[in-house]
């Protein structure tokens, strides 16, 4: 088990069935995850075609679909899509975004300098999910918008990264926008949705930790030396130990942050901050330790080891420096 937090049926049923489905599909795309399992709906109200959930939900299921890749995209339109509905549960766009039909993104303009000065005029580089998007969630603590994608004055620049994700940088040169929340709402829904996709991604990093450990412990028991599994030796035994320590210090944090988003925006935010640092450091010491007892072999492309170690160094930079989060505490 991943994350130990607490169920109740719906969302255990969530956990298992996303489990059994990815046992025979390791690397499911977005029509996938969107027509068979349905999980671009969660944080969707039931009444514009949702499947509900939120902070549980999302962490719970960032968890399973870290080792695919597929929570890079998945998470931030879902997180985008629970905000919209937050401050507008009617709105026409939610249904098409609960199918999957549309794909909406967050740009945060406080995470980005190209937007410094007004969030609809300049470049947002790197937006997570923005390769292949068609709406964008514009952050801001004075007003958060919608904007529409993919024309001359919101045009999208794919970049393929190292880990195998698609990134997008998005270019605004003042595109029409719909005003979703202003004022002390707008800050608000910001705050929160910083917060939200920090919890998330920390959820995301201690899946990608749990499989590379398991398979690292299936490797050990795999690999002879001496006539023997080189899990006898106690050397590496003491370095397995160390990782899930490492793994389960960084889960119990996590599981904290989730459980407090809808805590004291205060307390939300320290929680947030406690469990990106401590990400920070276990993805790359999990990551190092797999890498190292799998030998050289741990980074070629035959194993997916060294995809997944990509893909949690990218969380780690995407969660920002722990000096910045230390401030928070």
């Amino acid at each position: 088990m991943t994350l130990d937090l607490p169920l109740d049926d719906s969302q255990t049923t969530l956990r298992d069935g996303i489990a059994r489905y990815l046992a025979d599909h390791d690397q499911p795309g977005w029509a996938e995850l969107a027509g068979d399992l349905g999980l671009m709906s969660i944080g969707i109200p039931e009444s514009a075609g949702g499947f509900g959930g939120g902070a549980t939900e999302r962490a719970l299921t960032a968890a399973a679909l870290g080792p695919t890749l597929a929570a890079a995209d998945w998470l931030p339109h879902v997180l985008a899509a629970d905000l919209l509905a937050r401050a507008a549960p009617d709105h026409a766009l939610l249904p098409a975004l609960a199918l999957g039909q549309q794909r909406i993104v967050l740009v945060d303009a406080a995470a980005h300098a190209g937007l410094s000065g007004d969030p609809l005029n300049g470049t947002a580089e790197l937006v997570a999910g923005a390769g292949a998007a068609d709406w964008a969630l514009v952050l801001d603590d004075q007003v958060v918008r919608l904007v529409r994608l993919g024309g001359a004055d919101a045009a999208i620049t794919p970049r393929a990264m190292l880990d195998g994700t698609v990134l997008g940088d998005i270019a605004f040169t003042a595109p029409p926008a719909e005003i979703v929340a202003g004022g002390n709402a707008a800050a608000a829904l910001a705050a929160l949705g910083r917060d939200a996709l920090i919890a998330g991604r920390c959820a995301e990093a201690c899946g990608l930790m749990r499989r590379m450990l398991d398979d690292t412990v299936a490797f050990l028991g795999q690999r002879q030396q001496f006539g023997q599994p080189i899990a006898r030796f106690q050397v590496l035994r003491h370095r397995v130990a160390d990782m899930q320590m490492t793994l389960l210090k960084a889960a119990a944090l996590t599981e904290v942050a989730v459980q407090s988003e809808n805590a004291d925006p205060a307390a939300r935010r320290h929680a947030t901050s406690a469990a990106a640092i401590e990400v920070i450091d276990a993805v790359r010491a999990v990551g190092e330790g797999a890498v190292q007892m799998h030998g050289a072999m741990g980074l070629t492309g035959e194993l997916t080891l060294g995809r997944f170690y990509k893909r949690g160094l990218a969380i780690g930079a995407e969660l920002g420096p722990a000096r910045r989060h230390f401030a928070a505490l």
